[in-house]
């Protein structure tokens, strides 16, 4: 066996990828990256000793994040750059353990802190230390349910580090999460509370997000976002990260070249901050998996800010036309470094590309709306309630996650366009472009597809959900007429899922698949807790949950 890697829904036959990943991670990609998880459990181990005596480093707890945040799936496909963040790594982990020794912190005796092999060694100790080494069924899949949640919180607090927002409480719940596992004697209990432990790391990664977010660039608002093309060359972004965003809004500023978004970039074209810069044109085509064939149509560079990478064809046109930064990484793309000494990245040799580029072929056109973030549907709160007083509305369905290449994934269009018309969808994530473009309409001039933003602004809808609830006089969150139908993809999904279940959010349905890395014994504990279930069929599952 060259791998074992199941933390995506494509897991190959539903069980785990073995040969090579089907996101097209290779088996050596694949052991680096369980040897780096390893190491950074051990940083977290001496750090968390540390914290207790308040000598904690910060500079670990921010390294601890872009080592999760570049082993989610489709960030990061590069070798030299996961041995360069190992290395990294275990300096660090070696210079916290001088620390420990002059303060006379007593460390755990777990390999984890002794763990520093040579590099021509990772190969050999990956078998040692990758999922399969946790033999017990129920254990690895609780442990795993952990290290996949930290993994999608530390990609959101790592956005919010990049505006200059911190917060040490999700530093040290991440640090905790990833120490407690590595305990030999912890038991399904203990594990199962960490786990909502970690739900509760992820809404203060949300939220602190939100805040990180919305004090740069101002609340999204309704926006019309433009999906045709102009005349000019023009750079697509795709991934996450706002801050990239803006430092190349203003390095192409008046240089000739358009700016487009794509997948899960598109509500960046909800802020108010960004729509004083003419060259932003809008969006440009649609989920990550499909990326191979806008890609070749799209003509300009491309740069990923974060994950969502699919590894080009070795007979793409576009393949030299890749950028990569932060996280991510692809061999052969250019690596936009980090910034240094506060000074904004440099994107020139991105803008130079550009301007030798032919100008993007359209593919589709017209308008899709969004910018339904918590601050505008709350200014609609009166229009809202209103609606559901009336009956006019009579449900809300939640579609937030994400989208994948598989064919039963055309169940969320299905649904979507099944929904009775007093029934609107709140959305967020790369889920809605199974149906953000379907003439569904509205109700009494809300639309039906209320479109929240990026996979983070799941917390949106959280914060939409708990309002509702005061404003009902409700005393759950459970007693709305709201249905969870969420789609999920890769480890930020996750984390959206276990913050709604560490809320007391329950009945989510969950598909297109359930987890792999679910024991059949922790998926009856989080059915029989927290009334999780699968999607079937659009007719069963609309008859069931709505009515």
């Amino acid at each position: 066996m060259g791998m074992f890697c199941f933390q995506c829904q494509e897991a190959a036959g539903g069980k785990g990828c073995t040969v090579q990943g089907v996101c097209g991670k290779q088996p050596q990609t694949a052991g680096l990256m369980d040897v780096l998880l390893y190491a950074v459990r051990g940083t977290a181990l001496v750090n968390r000793a540390l914290r207790e005596k308040g000598a904690a480093d910060k500079a670990a707890s921010r390294q601890l994040l872009d080592a999760l945040f570049c082993t989610i799936t489709n960030a990061n496909f590069d070798d030299d750059a996961i041995l360069l963040r190992i290395a990294q790594v275990l300096a660090t982990k070696n210079e916290l353990i001088g620390t420990a020794k002059k303060h006379g912190v007593e460390l755990p005796e777990f390999s984890e802190v002794s763990f520093h092999p040579a590099p021509a060694e990772y190969e050999a100790f990956a078998a040692h230390v990758g999922v399969l080494s946790m033999h017990d069924e129920d254990i690895r899949s609780l442990k795993q349910l952990v290290i996949y949640g930290a993994k999608g919180a530390a990609a959101y607090t790592e956005h919010a580090l990049n505006l200059g927002f911190e917060d040490e409480d999700i530093y040290e719940m991440l640090e905790n999460a990833l120490a407690e596992i590595c305990r030999p004697d912890i038991d399904a209990n203990e594990l199962t509370a960490l786990v909502l432990n970690v739900g509760e790391c992820g809404v203060k990664a949300m939220a602190l997000l939100d805040k990180a977010n919305t004090t740069a660039y101002g609340n999204p608002e309704i926006t019309k976002v433009n999906i045709g093309v102009r005349k000019n060359p023009a750079i697509l972004v795709s991934g996450h990260d706002l801050k990239d965003f803006e430092e190349l809004l203003k390095q192409t500023a008046g240089r000739g070249v358009d700016i487009y978004t794509h997948s899960e970039m598109l509500p960046a074209n909800y802020y108010p901050a960004f729509k004083k810069y003419p060259h932003f044109v809008g969006n440009y085509g649609n989920a990550w998996w499909r990326q191979r064939e806008e890609f070749t149509t799209f003509n300009g560079p491309i740069l990923f800010t974060t994950n969502c990478i699919v590894p080009p064809l070795k007979n793409a046109t576009y393949t030299d036309r890749i950028y990569t930064t932060g996280s991510a990484g692809l061999p052969g793309a250019t690596h936009i470094p980090a910034r240094k000494e506060g000074k904004p990245k440099d994107f020139s040799a991105l803008i130079a590309h550009a301007k030798r580029c032919a100008p993007p072929t359209e593919i589709e056109h017209g308008e899709i709306v969004g910018g339904f973030a918590h601050a505008q549907v709350l200014a609609l709160a009166d229009k809202v309630v209103e609606a559901v007083k009336s009956g006019a509305i009579r449900k809300f369905i939640v579609m937030a996650g994400c989208d994948g290449r598989m064919k039963s994934r055309g169940y969320y269009t299905d649904f979507a366009a099944a929904l009775p018309k007093d029934t609107v969808i709140l959305t967020a994530g790369c889920a809605k472009y199974r149906y953000n473009k379907l003439p569904l309409g509205d109700i009494s001039g809300i639309p039906r597809v209320l479109d929240a933003g990026q996979c983070n602004d799941s917390y949106s809808l959280v914060v939409i959900a708990l309002a509702l609830q005061k404003a009902f006089g409700l005393k759950s969150v459970n007693d709305l007429p709201i249905v969870y139908n969420i789609a999920w993809y890769e480890q930020k999904a996750v984390i959206v899922l276990l913050a709604l279940l560490s809320l007391g959010v329950k009945n989510i349905h969950l598909g297109p698949t359930l987890p792999a890395f679910l024991s059949p014994n922790v998926t009856k504990v989080l059915i029989e807790r927290f009334g999780i279930g699968c999607t079937s069929t659009v007719e069963k599952d609309m008859a069931e949950w709505v009515g």
